[in-house]
């Protein structure tokens, strides 16, 4: 009898690609080098990681270049006249403060935002609910920065829906745009997909059971989710919160498109030193400073609350 199962089993097609896929994997890369296939793996990340700091290497020798006037070319002598433009430069000082802000009120309201649906995502029974948060979280992915930029322009504009609706109230139309609560609502609204991908597993790994068994000791849900869930949930809250603090730090598009000019970034400092007084080395003199200002508050954060996210997993 067992002969004749033997007889009966069939090799599934899948099962011979994989030992096919294997030989050709050990023709390659024989089992001998195996103690260096971590490191062959790591090898584009690491190619990555070093076009990056070759391209920062070379703005940091860029920013100590003043732009020779003559010939609107960088000089050859090395100073730190840039950085001392900028350390007197009251104009700088406040877009470095609006940025610093603005990135600290969108970490907090996206954050606010983002937990919620983060964890109804992950606790719901209903698959069509969760399938449909997921359409409604991955459908920003697709439409981009810059047309979301673009559909906020037409909904908040004097004569976009937003006035319109507050004009049936008797409301007259407010200026919603072009001010610095609109380039923090563009943010929050362009961050909120990336805080809820960062929650959701580590709400994922919060087991049910924890809560219920919470509720059994007398505690509500409220209780529930501050003594529990919240404490658990903190390395994806620290994570959310360094991810979408470094990107709304260094972005571009919605202070350019929802400030209207008036609420520049550092990103767009940088751009106009670039591409419009062809000033390349008070560009470059801003773009190391904003990198030392991200590091330093990623750095803090890492300090004080963890790794987040980043370091689950991580031996203790």
């Amino acid at each position: 009898m067992a002969e004749n199962r033997d007889e009966k089993f069939r090799y599934p097609l899948r099962w011979r690609l994989m030992d096919a896929a294997e030989a050709v994997l050990d023709i390659i890369w024989p089992r001998r080098f195996s103690a260096w296939t971590g490191w062959v793996l790591l090898l584009p990340a690491i190619l990555l990681v070093g076009i990056l700091v070759l391209g920062l290497v070379v703005i940091a020798d860029s920013s100590l270049h003043v732009l020779d006037r003559s010939t609107f070319l960088p000089s050859e002598a090395y100073t730190f006249e840039n950085y001392a433009t900028i350390a007197d430069s009251a104009t700088y000082w406040r877009i470095f403060w609006r940025s610093g802000l603005g990135a600290l009120l969108t970490v907090v309201f996206t954050l606010i935002l983002a937990f919620p649906f983060a964890y109804i995502l992950v606790r719901t029974r209903s698959a069509l609910t969760r399938k449909l948060l997921l359409v409604a979280l991955f459908l920003p992915f697709f439409i981009g920065q810059v047309v979301r930029a673009y559909g906020m322009l037409i909904l908040l504009g004097s004569n976009g829906m937003a006035n319109e609706a507050l004009g049936l109230i008797g409301v007259e139309p407010l200026r919603l745009l072009f001010n610095f609560p609109a380039v923090v609502f563009g943010l929050v609204q362009y961050m909120l997909p990336f805080a809820v991908l960062m929650l959701a597993p580590a709400l994922t790994g919060i087991p049910q059971e924890i809560e219920t068994a919470a509720s059994s000791l007398g505690a509500n849900w409220w209780r529930s989710l501050w003594h529990v869930v919240l404490p658990m949930a903190k390395p994806g809250l620290v994570g959310a919160g360094v991810v979408v603090g470094t990107l709304s730090l260094t972005d571009f598009a919605m202070p350019a498109m929802l400030g209207g000019g008036s609420q520049d970034f550092i990103a767009n400092a940088i751009y106009d030193q670039f591409f419009r007084t062809a000033d390349q080395g008070l560009g470059a003199a801003l773009a190391m400073l904003l990198v030392l200002l991200g590091s330093v508050l990623v750095a803090i954060v890492i300090g004080l609350f963890g790794a987040g996210t980043m370091g689950m997993g991580a031996r203790k």
